[in-house]
């Protein structure tokens, strides 16, 4: 996960909170959530990023459609990554 962008991160955070989103409903859920206007030239490449990468897969909800789902790895990984920030955390506030 260390070798993603924080924009590639996020983007799986926001795939982990949605049930099969399109890429239409995650670019929605990011600029409600974020406050930022995602490109179409900027979601779809990091997007398929992902899916090369193994952390989301990527199916059809009909022709023109696309839906996105954390792969197994791709939780793993989110939850690896979310230990490790609590664990930079616990040491900031201890430490």
């Amino acid at each position: 996960m260390f070798d993603l962008t924080g924009f590639q991160r996020d983007l799986m955070y926001v795939i982990s909170g949605l049930d099969h989103p399109s890429g239409q409903s995650i670019k929605e859920r990011f600029e409600r959530d974020f406050g930022q206007q995602i490109k179409h030239g900027r979601l779809y490449p990091n997007l398929d990023h992902l899916v090369e990468s193994g952390f989301v897969e990527k199916g059809q909800i009909d022709r023109r459609t696309n839906y996105y789902e954390l792969t197994s790895l791709g939780r793993q990984k989110l939850e690896q990554r979310r230990e490790w920030e609590n664990q930079v955390q616990t040491g900031m506030t201890t430490g």
